[in-house]
C-alpha cells in the first residue's frame, strides 16, 4: 500500500494566500514598483540597531521574562502615560508581543470562545476575521460608511446582542486612513457603558496622525480603558516591520487572561530586540516628529496623483493613500477592483491592493489603497508611471 497523508476538516476552510503576498509576487514578477504591501523601502535608525548589537554583545541572548523585560514594559507605560495620560502598571499591565498580529490572535484567543460574537467594522485588516473564526465564534460585520469610512453607530448599536463578546476597532484606519474623533470614541464609551463588551483597539498606526488631528488612543478615555485590549507596534513605529516585536497595554484582569494564552502560543519575544529598542525609546523624538516625517511623504505623493485621473480620499493618519478608480482615461477603471490592481502592476509596472479585500463579500467601491512608506524617488517614480492614467 502506498503511504497517504490524512485528511482533516480545514479550520479555516474559507482561507487562502493573503492579497499581500499574492501582490507582492506579482510585483516581484514584473519588477513592479510595489505600493502594495504596507511596509518601508528605507532603513530604520542606525542607532537602533547598534543598540540591538550591543545588547547582544552585552550577553542579551537567553529567553526574557515572559511579559518582556521590565526595562522595555517601563519604557512603555512611560510613554503611554506622557501620550495619553493613563498609567498602566508595567509589570501586570504591559506584554510585549511577538507583533501586532500575534497580539491582536492572542486577545481573541483570551477571551473569546463558542457561542460568543465578535463586532468587526469592514473594511477590516484581514487577520481580525480568520482569528474570530478559530475561537468557534461568530463574525458579525458592521460596515463603516462608504466613501468616509467613519464609524455607523447607529449600525453599531443594532449589531450589539447579549451575545457580543468583542468589538475591534482599529483608528487610525488600515485601509482608509481615517482617524476616529474624540467625539467617535466618546460615542462608543456610552454604547458600550451598559454592556460587558470588550475592546479591542488595533493603534498601530497611533504616531501617523496628521495635523490638525490628534490620535484617540482608547487610554485617553476612562470607561474605555476599563475594558480594553490596546494593541501597538515598534515595526510601525521605527520602520522595523521585519522585528515582528508589539506590545499590548490592558487593566490587570484582562492582562492575566490574556498572559495565559500568550505563554502558550509564543511564550516570550526576541531577547536583543526588546533591550535594543527599550534604550531607543529613551528618546522621544523618533516617535514624536514621526506624523511630520510621514505627512510630508503623504504630501509629496498626493501632489503627484493629484496631476492624474485618479480621485483622493482623505488620507487623515497611517501611510496608506486611497484613490477611487472610476474617472480614469482608460477602459479598465470598469474591472473589478481585484483585476485592475494585477492589471495595474502587470502593465502599469504599480502595485496596489484593492480595498475589496478588506470586505467579507469582497464590496467593490472602485477604490484601491497605495503605501507611500517609501522613498521619495520610489513614489515620484510610481507617479511617473501612474501618470498616464
Amino acid at each position: 500500500m502506498n503511504p497517504s497523508t490524512p485528511s482533516f476538516p480545514s479550520r479555516l476552510p474559507n482561507v487562502g494566500t493573503t492579497i499581500f503576498t499574492v501582490m507582492s509576487a506579482l510585483a516581484t514578477e514584473h519588477q513592479a514598483v510595489n505600493l502594495g504591501q504596507g511596509f518601508p523601502d528605507f532603513d530604520c535608525d542606525p542607532k537602533l540597531v547598534e543598540g540591538v548589537t550591543a545588547a547582544m554583545r552585552q550577553g542579551h541572548n537567553q529567553y526574557p521574562p515572559m511579559p518582556g523585560v521590565p526595562v522595555l514594559r517601563e519604557a512603555i507605560a512611560a510613554k503611554i502615560e506622557a501620550l495619553y495620560g493613563r498609567r498602566y502598571d508595567a509589570g501586570s499591565e504591559i506584554t510585549v508581543t511577538a507583533g501586532a498580529t500575534q497580539a491582536i490572535l492572542t486577545a481573541i484567543l483570551c477571551c473569546v470562545g463558542p457561542g460568543d460574537e465578535v463586532i468587526v467594522l469592514e473594511p477590516c485588516y484581514d487577520s481580525y476575521v480568520p482569528n474570530i473564526e478559530l475561537t468557534g465564534a461568530t463574525v458579525v460585520r458592521v460596515p463603516l460608511v462608504p466613501g468616509t469610512f467613519r464609524p455607523d453607530f447607529d449600525k453599531i448599536a443594532a449589531a450589539l446582542s447579549p451575545k457580543t463578546r468583542a468589538i475591534i476597532i482599529n483608528s487610525p484606519h488600515n485601509p482608509s486612513g481615517t482617524v476616529w474623533s474624540p467625539a467617535d470614541m466618546r460615542r462608543l464609551d456610552e454604547l458600550l457603558a451598559p454592556t460587558n463588551v470588550l475592546v479591542i483597539s488595533d493603534e498601530v498606526y497611533e504616531h501617523m496622525v496628521y495635523a490638525p488631528l490628534r490620535h484617540e488612543s482608547v487610554a485617553r478615555f476612562p470607561g474605555l480603558a476599563a475594558r480594553s485590549f490596546i494593541v501597538s507596534s515598534f515595526g510601525k513605529t521605527y520602520h522595523v516591520t521585519g522585528w515582528k516585536v508589539g506590545y499590548v497595554a490592558a487593566p490587570a484582569a484582562l492582562t492575566a487572561e490574556f498572559r495565559k494564552v500568550h505563554q502558550f502560543n509564543v511564550f516570550t519575544v526576541n531577547t536583543p530586540m526588546q533591550h535594543g529598542l527599550a534604550s531607543y525609546m529613551q528618546d522621544a523624538a523618533p516617535y514624536l516628529n514621526l506624523p511630520a516625517f510621514y505627512q510630508a511623504k503623504r504630501d509629496l505623493f498626493r501632489e503627484g496623483l493629484a496631476k492624474t485621473k485618479f480621485r483622493l480620499l482623505p488620507c487623515e493618519g497611517t501611510y496608506f493613500q486611497c484613490v477611487a478608480i472610476d474617472q480614469l482615461a482608460v477602459p479598465e477603471r470598469d474591472l473589478p477592483e481585484a483585476d485592475f490592481c494585477q492589471w495595474l502592476t502587470r502593465e502599469v509596472g504599480v502595485a496596489a491592493i484593492p480595498l475589496s479585500a478588506f470586505y467579507g463579500d469582497g464590496f467593490d467601491q472602485k477604490v484601491v489603497r497605495f503605501c507611500f512608506a517609501k522613498k521619495d524617488e520610489t513614489l515620484s517614480e510610481a507617479v511617473r508611471r501612474l501618470a498616464s492614467l
